[in-house]
């Protein structure tokens, strides 16, 4: 959904992101004031802007209980600074109206919680509230610094003054809280502040197979079943192991021929020279299967559950793996060093399975691996060095990767494979917005992309050729997750607050909060499925249709209403979406809608409306402009810009019949004070409009 009114914006879209804000903060104040509730417009923006800009999925309209938790008593406390004297607003106040409105508005995330959990939520972090307020070791830096300067009488309004207290605490005349300085910067230091939240990059959408099939398939793991195996011979009773806490030879031995290991222990002495089999107890105790107690090797029996279900134990013993460093690419001798990888292993795990997940094309070895180069090079200044130096700490590198992508392979969590690059990944040479990328690209980006510009010395090029001709002269290595190795990276993103929509989930949502969140974050294709499955989920295909158009008809917010109606073109099968199009175009309350769409989608030539349905048109133009400006006020700006052409546009709209009457009306007070002409003149129009004569923002998608 381009522009207004959407409930996530990519962590650049700032200019987006705040006429939303004040879009939805206006019709929030208005709400409550008819409500009778309590809102505090500077605080809803505060929290607005917490979930936008301070937690890793960005979504506006999911509030559970971890993300009230932390607004109301670390972010309000970090960010918002209550000057003496001043009387502080009621956050948990507005709070609780913000996330009334939102489910009143249809603006709530269906993947969330009830409404009555989130307002318990607020409930019992407002009575630490004004605690956490007055707990300076949670404020942050500019607020510490900007409420001592108003504590010693310092007028912070004042740009001047302000710099002198400046200098004064910086030669040492200032008294301030030492302690609670000392805790702000160390919060700061160690990467907990919120405002350092990395935002993270929304994942497409997944389709999975039940658990019940996801539970057969881990079954047939091999890991599976030595793990369990290990878990079952240690026993209750437990196996004695060394004083260095491994395995005896003889239980190894005997191991080794029950488990199916592969280990050659002929000639062995010690359990340390069986290397599969030591992989395979340090996974078990990783995976919290088995322990070494005084002496003895036990099986945990907490873990017994966890070993009669083999979709747990399987999703147990991927997690293990981000444990698994030493075992696997750990230096086995003083005279051996570890790779970058060694450094760096979890957090390249995890980008490395987090770029292969809801790929839809199978990633080429050769791009992930330079991938990863890339996040080696600042760290360890590869730069200055050598070529040949560069090459040696990378091939180590590559190995290592290679050495825990094959455990991966072998508990059936990647597959791979050979064959031809997808085209997707051979098209770097332009950017998202299909424009060229530029040639002064840092050296090493430029490379790894394969699109050095002239600029670039002749290596760097040479490079780069040589990369894409790797990608292009046959068939390569192909990687990709499995459906099980799906599964359980979506578990983790869900886990650190990340959105990984899976097609199905919303087949219990409101006909509203399906389509805002196809519209949102879905696909084409995974719309497709996924909205099938919620008109089959009803039964009664007819009536499930009726439900979804309902929905459009009951949105308040006239954009995010064209967007969830543009959502059924794009998503019914056979044409069904564009003849339920046309059946509303004689609707009285969706036929601007429903005209706007079809004229957007080019179904519907000028010459094929009515004079009557040209106002309509023009009319919902303006209204949705009035949205996408941000308000009363940003549409005022957009309207006063248009000059004549918005007058003669506005006087048309209000001779329309458009259902929306309120907005008309709001149109014509701000028609009215943006271009100094009394209302009642508005509503005469010259002439009807075109819509090839609209006026203000080109409606995006």
């Amino acid at each position: 959904m381009g522009g207004l009114m959407r409930m996530r914006f990519d962590a650049g879209a700032e200019e987006e992101y705040e006429a939303a804000r004040g879009l939805l903060v206006d019709r929030l104040v208005r709400w409550a004031g008819k409500q009778g509730l309590p809102v505090d417009g500077f605080l809803a923006e505060a929290a607005l802007d917490y979930r936008h800009g301070a937690t890793a999925d960005g979504r506006l309209g999911l509030w559970e209980p971890r993300h009230v938790e932390e607004l109301v008593l670390f972010w309000l406390p970090q960010t918002v600074t209550e000057l003496p004297g001043e009387e502080g607003g009621d956050a948990p106040g507005t709070l609780r109206t913000l996330l009334r409105y939102l489910h009143a508005a249809q603006l709530a995330d269906p993947r969330g919680p009830a409404l009555q959990d989130s307002l318990a939520a607020v409930d019992t972090a407002a009575e630490q509230y004004p605690a956490a307020m007055a707990d300076r070791s949670r404020w942050g830096l500019a607020k510490f610094w900007a409420a001592t300067a108003a504590e010693q009488g310092v007028d912070v309004l004042s740009g001047e003054a302000l710099q002198r207290f400046a200098e004064r605490a910086q030669r040492g005349e200032v008294a301030y809280d030492e302690q609670a300085l000392d805790a702000i910067m160390e919060r700061r230091l160690t990467g907990r502040a919120l405002s350092d939240a990395a935002r993270a990059e929304p994942q497409l959408p997944v389709a999975l197979p039940p658990d019940g099939e996801l539970r057969r398939r881990a079954e047939e793991s091999a890991i599976v079943a030595q793990l369990r195996g290990l878990a079952e011979w240690a026993g209750r009773d437990g196996r004695a192991v060394t004083a260095a806490g491994r395995l005896r030879m003889a239980d190894a031995r005997e191991l080794v021929d029950v488990l199916g290991t592969g280990d050659n222990a002929e000639g062995v002495r010690s359990s340390a020279g069986l290397p599969r089999l030591g992989l395979l107890v340090e996974w078990a105790k990783k995976a919290r299967l088995v322990r070494v107690v005084k002496g003895r090797l036990y099986a945990v029996a907490k873990a017994r559950p966890v070993l009669a279900d083999p979709l747990q134990l399987w999703l147990r013993a991927f997690d293990a793996c981000f444990e698994l460093r030493q075992a696997l690419i750990g230096a086995r001798s003083d005279w051996r060093v570890e790779s970058m990888l060694f450094d760096f292993y979890e957090d390249v795990l995890e980008d490395v399975l987090n770029t292969l997940y809801s790929l839809p094309y199978p990633m080429p070895w050769p791009r992930l691996r330079d991938s990863v180069h890339l996040g080696y090079r600042a760290p360890f200044q590869l730069d200055g060095g050598s070529e040949a130096v560069r090459r040696m700490w990378f091939e180590h590198t590559d190995r290592d990767l290679r050495t825990v992508l094959d455990v991966l392979v072998n508990l059936g969590a990647i597959e791979r494979d050979r064959g031809m690059v997808d085209p997707v990944f051979l098209d770097v040479e332009l950017s998202g917005d299909g424009d060229e990328l530029p040639t002064d690209l840092p050296p090493e980006l430029a490379e790894l992309l394969g699109v050095a510009g002239a600029a670039a010395d002749l290596a760097v090029q040479e490079r780069a050729r040589a990369r894409r001709e790797e990608l292009t002269a046959g068939p390569v290595e192909l990687i990709r997750l499995t459906e099980l190795g799906t599964r359980a990276v979506r578990q983790r993103l869900l886990a650190v607050g990340r959105d990984a929509p899976l097609v199905g989930e919303l087949a219990h949502a409101s006909a509203a909060g399906l389509l805002g969140v196809l519209a949102d974050d879905y696909d084409p294709d995974t719309a497709r499925a996924e909205l099938a499955g919620w008109i089959a989920a009803r039964g009664e295909r007819d009536a499930a249709l009726r439900q979804l158009v309902e929905a459009v008809r009951s949105m308040p917010f006239r954009v995010r209403a064209q967007a969830m109606l543009a959502v059924l073109p794009a998503a019914l099968p056979d044409g069904e979406g564009e003849r339920l199009l046309r059946g509303l175009r004689g609707d009285a309350r969706l036929a601007p809608l429903a005209l706007s769409e079809l004229a957007h989608r080019q179904l519907l030539s000028p010459g094929d409306m009515t004079d009557a349905e040209h106002l309509l048109v023009l009319a919902e133009s303006l209204l949705q402009l009035v949205e996408v400006a941000g308000g009363r006020d940003g549409a005022e700006e957009v309207l006063r810009a248009q000059g004549i052409e918005a007058r003669d546009a506005v006087a048309a709209a209000l001779d329309s019949a458009h259902p929306d009457r309120s907005g008309l009306d709001e149109l014509r007070q701000l028609a009215a004070r943006a271009l100094g002409t009394p209302g009642a003149r508005l509503g005469r129009a010259r002439k009807p409009r075109r819509p090839g004569d609209k006026i203000g923002r080109k409606r995006r998608r």
